[in-house]
Formats: structure tokens, C-alpha cells, sequence
């Protein structure tokens, strides 16, 4: 396709997949995941068992010795509570919470996009006649080893993230992170409709307007706060 108009159209888009992929994947690297501020004053904690007066959806971190609001877990690797944690990714060196996931997810779907579409291009030029191409026996055999390596980088590449997000968005269809699941603690809240759980995570604007990474991420600020001073 390089001679005519569709190689041009499939450089433009390819490279905007990959720019869209790149700016997703730095904003989740670079995003505050939801980190729970430490208070001023550590907790005493002969006076917890004395009882309270906090809400009974937050809970104590005795690691860092304060109160943490509902959903909030401690993150072994960031040493930090972090707000409707996830779990901790390698691949962004940060944890995946209410602040950054849906950063996470744009960059999962936008990695399975480009997987799929360099598989179809691959079978595409397999498939369609090229009587330009060059008949040299070496350019054909670096074609079908080029061809091979990267349809197996593709389709391994593309299930794999393609789970991950399937189980992300199960995660946030069913209102209960990989934290949560595993502590068999079942659903936060009742159930509620997807689209608002969806709304929670990407944002309340238009839905056409939640693959592009540009926006800021929807922050909860409705929690009651408390004073952490003891």
C-alpha cells in the first residue's frame, strides 16, 4: 500500500493509536492513584478501643496509624493508603486506583486496538495480490520473518491486555475491585446501574468523550471529611 493513499491513511492512524497509547500510559504512570494524606498527628491507638466517633465505612491503617475513608487499602510496594485500590501494576509503576483507572483502562483498549489492527494489516498484505513487490528470494523471506514475529507479538500482546481489561471492566461493572475480590468482601454498595458505575470511573461527560486520555479524572469529594488531629 505504500504507492497509494491507503499507506499514508494507515500511517496517519497507527501513529495516532500509538500517540493515544503513550499519553494514556503517562498519565497513569503520573497520576495520583488516590493517596490518602497522612494526618499532622499519628493515631494513639489506646484511644481506639476506647471507641469513636468515625463513621463506621472508614477504617484504621495501622501501618500508617491513621484513618482511612471506605474502599481505601494499603499498598505494600507505595507505603501508602490508597483510595478504591486495585492493585499495584508493574507496567506503570504505580498503583491502579480511584484516580487513575481510567487511565489504566484507556491504555489496556488502546494496546488491544493496535494488536488487532497490525493483525489485520499483516493478513491484509498476505492475502492481497502485490505483483509490485520485489521477487528476490531474501526480501520475501525477511517479509514472512518480519510477518511472523510480529503476528505472534500482536496476538500475544492483544489477548493478554484484552483480559486485563475485560477484567477491569468487570471489576467496575460489579463495584468490586481486585482488593475486595480476593478478601470475598462482595459489592460495596447495592447494586447500581453500569452506567453510572462507569460515570464514576471515566468521568460525567459524553461517553464518546471517555477514550480520549485529556481529561482529568473524576474526583470524589462528596465523603464527609474528618480531623485527623489527635
Amino acid at each position: 500500500m505504500s504507492t497509494s493513499l491507503w499507506g499514508a491513511f494507515h500511517a496517519v492512524v497507527f501513529n495516532v493509536l500509538v500517540f493515544m497509547t503513550l499519553m494514556a500510559h503517562i498519565r497513569a504512570v503520573f497520576s495520583d492513584p488516590g493517596i490518602v494524606p497522612l494526618p499532622q498527628s499519628r493515631l494513639d491507638f489506646s484511644d481506639i478501643h476506647a471507641g469513636g466517633d468515625k463513621s463506621d465505612d472508614w477504617t484504621i491503617c495501622a501501618r500508617c496509624e491513621m484513618y482511612r475513608p471506605p474502599r481505601a487499602h494499603h499498598c505494600r510496594i507505595c507505603q501508602r493508603c490508597i483510595r478504591r485500590m486495585d492493585h499495584h501494576c508493574p507496567w506503570i509503576n504505580n498503583c491502579v486506583g480511584e484516580w487513575n483507572q481510567k487511565y489504566f483502562l484507556q491504555f489496556l483498549m488502546f494496546v488491544g486496538i493496535m494488536s488487532i489492527y497490525a493483525v489485520s494489516l499483516i493478513a491484509y498484505s498476505w492475502v492481497k495480490a502485490c505483483p509490485e513487490c520485489s521477487k528476490d528470494m531474501m526480501v520475501k523471506q525477511g517479509r514472512l520473518l518480519h510477518s511472523v514475529i510480529l503476528s505472534m507479538e500482536s496476538i500475544l500482546f492483544g489477548l493478554f491486555v484484552l483480559a486485563i481489561m475485560w477484567d477491569q471492566l468487570q471489576a467496575i461493572l460489579t463495584d468490586e475491585t481486585a482488593v475486595e475480590q480476593v478478601k470475598r468482601q462482595g459489592p460495596y454498595r447495592a447494586r447500581r446501574p453500569k452506567m453510572a458505575l462507569l460515570r464514576e470511573v471515566c468521568g460525567r461527560g459524553r461517553p464518546f468523550l471517555w477514550v480520549f486520555p485529556c481529561t482529568a479524572a473524576p474526583r470524589n469529594t462528596t465523603e464527609p471529611s474528618y480531623d485527623l488531629t489527635v
